[in-house]
C-alpha cells in the first residue's frame, strides 16, 4: 500500500515537545491487524510510504506517528531523500532518523528506542535484535513515532521518502542485557591510560567493539568509554571484550544542535535526551541527569567547526572539558587557550576549575584509537576511581603511550602539590616547578602560568628531559606544563605531544 503523504501533510501539526518546537506530519494507519500477538502468519507483512517536503527553516525534530496494531513481531524502516547541489558555503540536506515505542516522544520519557543519525538508510527492531544503534524488546501496540532530524535543509527545500514495514507473527524472548564489570585488574594508586570519546558502528563509526578493544589494548590503554551519538544501545554489547587488562566505561555523546558533550562513565543503561537547545535552558536538568546516574559531564571539541559542535552551553555544569580532540588541529588550540581563561578566573575567584582532558574521537579507519589519551592518577582501576580521578583533576594528556609526564611544584615549609592540587604557601615564598619528561623526541617544554609562557626550554634529543623553574604565588597562580613538537607554521606554536592540568599556588 502506497500513501503519498498529500492528505498527512494537510493534517499535519505543530506542538511542543517541553523544549524546541516540534513538527508532527499525519498518522499512518495499517488495515491489517492480527487477532493477537501470536496468532498472525510470521510470513505477512503490510508497508506503507510517505512522501513529503520540508522547507528551510523546518523544526529540529518531526515526528511521523505510525499506529502499530496487535501481533507485530518486527518494525522495519527504510528512507531516502534528495540531496541537491548548493552553491559553496551553502548547508545542503542532511536528514537523521530515530524511533519512539508507545510510550511517546516527550522529553526524557521512556519511549526512546533508538537513533542512527544519518549513518544508516533503514533499520528495524524485533524482541530478540534490533539494527546496531536501536533497543531490541517487545514490539507493543499503540501509537509509535519515526523521528526525522532535518539536520540541515537546503535552500530547495528536503524531500523525503519513508517506507514502513510491519512484519506479523510470534515475538522471541528479548535477551537479558550483559554490561561490563566496573573493575579490572589494576595497579593500586597509580597512573591509568585511557581513551573517553569513542564510536563504534552502535552510531556513525565503522569499527565493531571488538575491534576497538583490541586497538586500546594495542595503544596501551587501561580504560575506554562507550560514546555513541544520542544511543546507548552499544552498552549490552562490551562485555566480552572487557577484561582484567582493559576497564570499559559506559557512555553517550549527547548530539544536540548547540554541541556535543561526552556523558561519561554512567550506569549501565542509561540514555540522556538530546533534543534540546541553548535556549531551551534543559541543559542544566540533563546534565543532572548524567551526575545521578554516576557519570562525568564532559562538553566535547568545544570549537570544532562542524554544525552544531560548537558549545553554546557555557561551563557551569561541566566536571571536565575535552580540549583535545583526535590529531591536534587549530580548534584544539582555541579550546586550549580557551580553557586556560577559566583557570586564571578560578585563580583569581577561588572557585571551582574545570579539569582538561582529551580523546581520540576515533569512527574509523584509519582514525588512530588512543590518539590523544588522559592519563589519570587513580586509587585503582575501577570505575569510580578512574571517574574521581578525572574529577579531580589529576591526570594529563598525551599524544600515544609513548610520551609520560610527571609535574609538581615544591615550596614552603617541604610542602609539595602535583597535577590537579594546590601548593598552599605563602605569597612570597620560593616555589620550584619540576618536570620531566620521556618519549617526547625532538620537543619543547613549556611551563604556563595565569601571565602567559613564562618559561620555553628545549628537551634533549632523545626526548628524555628534566625542566625546572622558580617563581613565588605572587608572580603565578597558577603554573602547567605543555610538551610541544617544532611548529609547523612560522610564529606559531607546534602541536601538542603533551599537557598537564594545573598546580594552584597560594592559601
Amino acid at each position: 500500500m502506497c500513501n503519498d503523504d498529500e492528505h498527512a501533510t494537510a493534517r499535519r501539526t505543530l506542538l511542543m515537545t517541553g523544549a524546541a518546537t516540534a513538527l508532527t506530519l499525519g498518522t499512518v494507519s495499517f488495515a491489517y491487524a492480527a487477532p493477537n500477538d501470536e496468532g498472525a502468519d510470521s510470513d505477512s507483512d503490510d508497508s506503507q510510504v510517505v512522501r513529503g517536503t520540508l522547507p528551510p527553516g523546518s523544526p529540529d525534530f518531526v515526528y511521523l506517528p505510525v499506529e502499530v496494531p496487535h501481533g507485530v513481531r518486527e518494525i522495519h524502516v527504510a528512507y531516502t531523500y534528495e540531496r541537491p547541489a548548493v552553491p559553496a558555503g551553502t548547508a545542503g540536506n542532511a536528514l537523521d532518523i530515530g524511533i519512539f515505542d508507545e510510550r511517546g516522544t516527550a522529553l526524557g520519557g521512556d519511549g526512546f528506542r533508538g537513533w542512527s543519525g544519518g549513518a544508516r538508510t533503514e533499520f528495524f527492531i524485533r524482541a530478540d535484535d534490533a539494527t546496531p544503534g536501536y533497543i531490541p524488546g517487545r514490539i507493543r501496540s499503540g501509537l509509535w513515532h519515526i523521528a526525522l532530524g532535518p539536520y540541515t535543509v537546503a535552500p530547495q527545500g528536503l524531500s523525503y521518502e519513508v517506507t514502513v514495514t510491519l512484519r506479523y507473527g510470534t515475538q522471541q524472548p528479548t535477551p537479558r542485557a550483559v554490561y561490563p564489570p566496573e573493575r579490572a585488574k589494576g595497579r593500586g594508586r597509580a597512573w591509568y591510560r585511557g581513551d573517553c570519546h569513542l564510536h563504534s558502528w552502535y552510531s556513525d563509526g565503522r569499527r565493531t567493539p571488538a575491534e576497538i578493544a583490541e586497538l586500546a589494548r594495542a595503544a596501551g590503554l587501561d580504560f575506554i568509554n562507550s560514546s555513541e551519538h544520542n544511543t546507548h544501545s552499544a552498552h549490552a554489547h562490551w562485555a566480552d571484550h572487557a577484561g582484567d587488562d582493559l576497564l570499559i566505561l559506559l557512555g553517550e555523546e549527547v548530539t544536540t544542535r548547540n554541541g556535543h558533550v561526552v556523558a561519561l562513565g554512567t550506569d549501565p543503561g542509561t540514555f540522556v535526551d538530546w533534543r534540546y537547545r541553548a535556549r531551551d535552558n534543559r541543559f542544566g536538568h540533563y546534565a543532572r541527569e548524567i551526575r545521578r546516574a554516576g557519570g562525568l559531564v564532559v562538553p566535547a571539541h568545544p570549537h570544532a567547526t562542524c554544525i552544531g559542535c560548537n558549545w553554546k552551553f557555557g561551563f557551569g555544569e561541566a566536571d571536565a572539558v575535552e580540549v583535545w580532540n583526535g590529531p591536534y588541529t587549530p580548534d584544539d588550540e582555541v579550546s586550549l587557550a580557551d580553557w586556560d581563561g577559566t583557570l586564571a578566573a578560578a585563580a583569581r575567584s577561588g572557585k571551582r576549575w574545570i579539569p582538561a582532558m582529551g580523546s581520540s574521537d576515533a569512527h574509523r579507519h584509519p582514525d588512530p584509537v588512543g590518539t590523544p589519551q588522559t592519563v589519570v592518577l587513580a586509587d585503582d582501576l575501577t570505575r569510580e576511581a578512574i571517574l574521581a580521578g578525572i574529577r579531580a583533576g589529576h591526570s594529563y594528556v598525551a599524544e600515544s603511550r609513548a610520551v609520560s609526564v610527571s609535574f609538581a611544584a615544591a615550596g614552603g615549609r617541604g610542602r609539595y602539590a602535583g597535577i590537579g592540587e594546590r601548593l598552599r604557601v605563602d605569597r612570597d615564598d620560593p616555589v620550584t616547578v619540576r618536570l620531566e619528561v620521556a618519549g617526547a623526541p625532538g620537543c619543547t617544554a613549556r611551563i604556563v602560568t595565569d601571565q602567559g609562557v613564562l618559561h620555553t626550554e628545549a628537551l634533549p634529543a632523545s626526548g628524555t628531559g628534566t625542566v625546572e623553574w622558580r617563581t613565588t604565588a605572587q608572580y603565578a597562580s597558577y603554573v602547567r606544563a605543555e610538551v610541544r613538537h617544532a611548529p609547523v607554521v612560522p610564529l606559531l606554536p607546534g602541536p601538542l605531544a603533551a599537557f598537564t592540568n594545573p598546580v594552584f599556588l597560594g592559601v
